[in-house]
């Protein structure tokens, strides 16, 4: 009989690696996920290869980079030929169930206009199946509950205002704990999963917080002083960190404190406001961490602890008040960079990587896990090795990421104001162990960080002595475009003796 080997994936929506380890960590209390770090592996240096929500997963459950998955911005679509986590388990013999979302924009060449799925970005990933539907723009289940235990609501945005009436920023959510958003959806996973003790099994499980809008139900609401938090990082006031490039303007126009609340009316951009939201953050991730712990307790409870790869990450990370901006939709490391942590049988324990790691890694390392043959389109590569404390020779010694800020149907702020088009307004960004280049495809100076000095309080791309960095990370960066060009079938070749294929990351010598 085969060994059982599950897989629990989870995300964590908008939750900063630096909650975890960093500028936040001794502010926030996260028991469960600090106790899976000393029995598990932990990646210090993961980041997100982009942003928002959509493009993150569509690149997490590709293993692909943007530049090649192309599904850019929400509701940009997802080609319906891309191999995802979803196709490639079920090849091995699984059935990827899903609590939560996915964010997939479908592919509108195989769908009637009129077809729900062409109704909304935040449609389940092809090949899912769908255990409850768990949307941040939808989540009809939750709702129901919530009716069928008495709550009452007009409308379903009500739901996300402090106190009901929005009289203040942390007041508490009209709704219980024990019923809240992230209760409800560990209480139908945990309902759910009992039966498959006897099978491996595939499960992904996706919590909404502490993604915006910030409102927390009692005790998370207030649990932290904001008086106690330290204040973001910031060069000086807004119209300082707008003159630092001309990207920075419309970004901290874009969003503002008041896009994260619902229903306070003249929310001023001040201290108070900022440390009071960051107070509901951390408070709505301490909640997350709460549930967490529940579903660690029923995977050790049922005695499938040993049986399961377990990997707790987050999409994308949250600026949170850093250089005066909120959202993601940002250069800075806030922006991108997300913590990961991943229990496997048999791995170090209590361990810490490194070694520059991307959110594209994780499909790679799941299919490597089952046994499952890695697809070329798959960017990423698999972890299992660094789980054991092994660093691979040819390792990548950079990370790199990508954003998209145009709209194709309604011009960004960016778009009008620094005149790009739909095609050239996107930036990537390249981090060494030393500097970060960010580089515009539209006719915008770069960006250069030095963490050596300043790092990303000064930008350094038009100092002379930084020269030669810029010229090599430059080239660094095309090089990195060029080598990982789309490869779905790049590695093919069709031979008098049929079809043969090169294992892009094994390549036969």
């Amino acid at each position: 009989m085969a060994k059982k080997r599950n897989v629990l994936f989870i995300i964590i929506d908008q939750l900063r690696a630096d909650c975890l380890h960093g500028a936040l960590a001794d502010h926030v209390d996260l028991p469960n996920l600090r106790a899976l770090m000393a029995d598990a592996v932990t990646f210090r240096h993961h980041f997100s290869v982009t942003n928002p929500c959509g493009p993150s997963r569509a690149s997490i459950l590709t293993g692909q980079y943007a530049m090649n998955h192309r599904s850019v911005r929400n509701g940009t679509p997802l080609r319906h030929d891309t191999p995802t986590i979803a196709s490639e388990m079920r090849k091995a013999g699984y059935l990827p169930m899903l609590f939560g979302y996915t964010d997939t924009s479908h592919d509108p060449r195989i769908h009637a206009p009129s077809d729900p799925a062409m109704q909304t970005y935040e449609f389940p990933m092809e090949g899912f199946s769908e255990q409850v539907e768990m949307r941040l723009e939808m989540s009809y289940p939750w709702r129901s509950y919530l009716l069928n235990k008495g709550y009452t609501f007009d409308n379903y945005w009500q739901l996300y205002i402090p106190g009901g009436d929005g009289g203040r920023l942390n007041a508490p959510a009209v709704y219980a704990a024990e019923d809240s958003d992230t209760a409800f959806l560990t209480d139908r996973f945990l309902d759910a999963m009992p039966a498959y003790t006897n099978q491996s099994w595939f499960a992904h499980l996706t919590y909404i917080r502490p993604h915006p809008p910030l409102v927390a139900p009692a005790p998370y609401n207030d649990m932290y002083d904001p008086a106690s938090l330290p204040l973001p990082n910031r060069i000086g006031d807004r119209k300082t960190e707008a003159s630092v490039h001309p990207f920075f303007g419309p970004a901290l126009d874009t969003t503002t404190e008041a896009n994260f609340v619902i229903g306070c009316a003249n929310v001023p951009p001040c201290d108070d406001t900022t440390q009071t939201l960051r107070a509901v953050y951390l408070g709505l991730a301490t909640e997350v961490d709460h549930h967490i712990g529940r579903v660690i307790a029923f995977l050790k409870d049922s005695g499938q602890w040993d049986d399961t790869l377990l990997i707790v990450t987050s999409d994308h990370g949250e600026m949170l008040g850093d250089h005066h901006a909120w959202g993601k939709h940002n250069v800075y490391d806030a922006a991108y960079h997300t913590p990961l942590v991943i229990h496997a049988p048999g791995c170090d324990k209590g361990y810490e990587v490194n070694a520059p790691t991307e959110s594209i890694d994780l499909t790679p390392t799941i299919l490597d896990w089952v046994g499952q043959r890695v697809p070329n389109s798959m960017d990423g590569r698999s972890l299992l090795p660094l789980l054991n404390g092994t660093v691979p020779d040819d390792w990548r010694s950079y990370s790199f990421s990508e954003l998209d800020f145009a709209e194709p149907e309604a011009p960004t702020l960016w778009q009008k104001r620094l005149g790009t088009t739909p095609c050239n307004s996107c930036l990537g960004i390249l981090r060494d162990e030393r500097f970060t280049l960010v580089e515009f495809a539209a006719d915008l100076p770069p960006l250069l960080f030095d963490r050596a000095g300043q790092g990303e309080m000064e930008n350094v791309a038009e100092n002379p002595a930084f020269a030669a960095d810029l010229s090599r990370l430059t080239r660094q960066m095309l090089r990195h475009r060029m080598k990982n060009m789309d490869h779905t079938l790049s590695l093919d070749t069709i031979t008098n003796d049929g079809p043969k294929r090169q294992d892009r990351h094994h390549p036969s010598t």
